[in-house]
This record gives C-alpha cells, structure tokens and sequence, in this order.
C-alpha cells in the first residue's frame, strides 16, 4: 500500500513518526518489576542495562566510563575529544562550562579554537589504558575521517569495542579527493566488534550491516544539543527510523543466514519514556547523550555538547543547559525523586515492561504500540 503523501504536484513524501508521536499499550498480562531482565549481549560482552554512555565530552571522561561500567552500562569514550587534545583537560572543561550564554557565536569561536589543539596519539593510550586497567569493558570512538589516522593506535591500546560514529555514515562514501574509508575490509581486518553510524533507513542500515558491523547506530545523534535539520535540512523522524533499521535487522539475518546486527538508537533520548519507545519500537540497545550529562559526575557540569557545536567549518550544533539532577548511580538506579523521567532509568525501564507484560528486551521488542492525538 502506498503512503505517501503529495506535497506538491512534483513531490511525494512518507509520512514518518517522532517517538514523542508514539506510545505503548499495557497488555492484558502485567509481570513483577523485579523479575524483568533488562540485560543486554553484544558480541561476547554483556551488560546489565541496554545503556550506552555516548562518546560526547560532556558525558564520558575515563572516570565516568568507568563508573558507568561498574554500574553496568558502556561508556563509550570520545577519543577525538579533550581528554586525547590536553594532558589536563579539567580547565577547559572548566572554561566551557563558564562561557557566556547569551552569546552563542562567541562561545561557537572558542568553543573551536579549544578543540583546534591537535590529538595526541600517546594520550589515546592513556586513556584506554586507565578505563582497562580498572577492570571494566573498554570503548573508544572516532569519527569517519579520523578512523584511518587513528585506528591502529586505539587496536593497540587494546579497546574491547570500537565504535565510527558520525552525523551520518554509510557504506558507499565518494570522494575524488581522497581515498575513501573502507568499511567492510576495515571491519573485515580488526578483531574486535564494530559499531558504526548513524543510519536513519532501511537501505542505508543494510549497507552497514553489511560490512561485518557488530551493531549499528540509527539516528543522527546529538538529540537537544543538534541544529543538524535548522542548519542541513536533515532530519530523521525516530520511531519511524528505528523501525525502519529493525526491518532491515530482520532480512539481514534472512539474508546472511542467522547473522544478527544490533540496532542501537542514537540521539533524542533525553528522558526515561523516549527510552522506553525506542526499545520497543525494535532498538536492542540506547546510546544517552543528555540523560546521562545530567549526573552530578558528568564532565560537561551541567551543560552538554557533541563534535558538532565546534565543527571548524559547519558548526551545527550548541552548548546547551541540561542542569544535574542526580548523582549517576540514583540517575541510573534510583531512588528518584523527579517525576519529568530524568532521574531512576533502569527502574523506569522495568516498570514499562511490566506493565506492557514483558521480561525481557527481546520480546518487549513486540510491544504493541499506538499513534498519540
């Protein structure tokens, strides 16, 4: 059945849906919170939540990572970020931190010349070294362009999971200036999981799962602090792409005989109600940007940033204030004491599936769920 939509006489669209847009239903069956499992595998690793630290300055420091990991959540570390650019990246986390809200353009200026400051290769290793050595599952990303200068270092340092994440990514880049980044022989040639993207659609999903990917990122990350659609005119309506990339999960195990690709929802995830759609709109795992630079240990104090507020050509993104609520272990784990699902994840995650009759991810996946208004 065709659903498009005519905005005009020479274009047709598809008319996609926001998480915001979607709810679940309660089943007839409802089960005691305390006997759902939220647990999660990737590869050989497992975790107790389905909850990834996304590699955002802000968010992850080595610390954090390995707080989080302690705690049963991946941190993913940002390995193009401070902590690889300073020896002691403390003060100008400090200055971010301070710099005048009133005055975007400024802060977007010093916001690039902090991150001109060249990556140091031996501070990639230092860092990996101190999450390993703290006995939790290591993750480091870098973006695309980065990926080639900078792989082998990270392989050497010994990451458990490394991750390409970007804006978007796909499997079929073009360039006449330069050689391309292979992806499937690149994948083909680590020996450990990958976890690439993001990926709004069906196709492009395919394309990276493709490549050997162990999971694949499915939105354009970011959430509250991306301008990508007011400055690109991008846009990726989020239960409608995680259902998209869900589908061609399924006709990738069809097709590869068995092999299963995580689906990984990046971006908009700022509250515990939006995590619970995207896991039931067919996610098996959440990358948190905001939720997470709300806790009291988050590096950003309060305020959250990705790559894109200092992008040295097309910044596309802001400094912005998300406050902290939480110490992490209560934001995660509660008790909570807010009611706007900033606070408490994993217990807001339970009850949802209790509620909708679930006890585990996989099946809560089946959710049945509704269009709001």
């Amino acid at each position: 059945m065709n659903l498009d939509i005519e905005i005009g006489r020479s274009k047709r669209a598809r008319r996609t849906y926001s998480l915001d847009e979607i709810g679940l239903v309660p089943s007839r069956r409802t089960r005691d919170p305390r006997e759902v499992s939220t647990g999660w595998k990737i590869d050989a690793y497992s975790f107790d939540t389905p909850f990834i630290g996304a590699p955002m300055d802000s968010v992850i420091s080595p610390a954090t990572a390995i707080a989080m990991g302690r705690l049963g959540v991946l941190g993913v570390l940002n390995l193009e970020g401070l902590w690889t650019r300073y020896e002691d990246p403390q003060p100008m986390l400090d200055e971010i931190a301070d710099l005048a809200a009133d005055d975007l353009p400024a802060a977007t200026r010093r916001m690039q010349a902090i991150y001109a400051e060249p990556i140091q290769p031996e501070l990639i290793t230092e860092r990996l070294r101190e999450i390993r050595e703290a006995g939790v599952i290591v993750a480091g990303a870098l973006t695309p362009q980065r990926t080639q200068e900078h792989y082998r270092t990270v392989i050497e340092a010994g990451v458990d999971l490394f991750v390409i994440r970007g804006t978007t990514v796909s499997a079929e880049h073009v360039s006449q200036a330069e050689e391309p980044l292979d992806l499937k022989k690149f994948i083909y040639d680590l020996d450990v999981p990958v976890i690439v993207g993001g990926a709004a659609g069906y196709t492009p999903a395919l394309h990276l799962m493709r490549t050997g990917a162990a999971g694949v990122l499915v939105g354009l990350g970011g959430g509250a602090a991306m301008r990508t659609e007011q400055v690109l005119g991008i846009h990726a309506a989020g239960a409608s792409a995680i259902s998209d990339v869900a589908a061609a999960r399924r006709d990738y195990m069809d097709e590869s005989g068995g092999r299963y690709v995580h689906v990984i929802a990046d971006g908009g995830l700022g509250t515990s109600g939006s995590i619970v759609k995207a896991l039931a709109m067919g996610a098996d795992a959440v990358m948190l940007g905001t939720a997470l630079a709300r806790a009291e240990e988050a590096p950003g104090q309060g305020w959250h940033w990705g790559a894109e507020a200092h992008h040295a050509d097309v910044p596309r993104g802001v400094r912005t204030r998300v406050e902290t609520v939480a110490p992490l272990e209560q934001l995660l784990q509660g008790p909570s004491h807010h009611v706007d699902g900033t606070s408490n994840l994993v217990g807001s995650l339970r009850r949802a599936m209790a509620t909708t009759g679930y006890t585990d991810l996989k099946a809560f996946q089946r959710s049945e769920v509704v269009i709001r208004g």
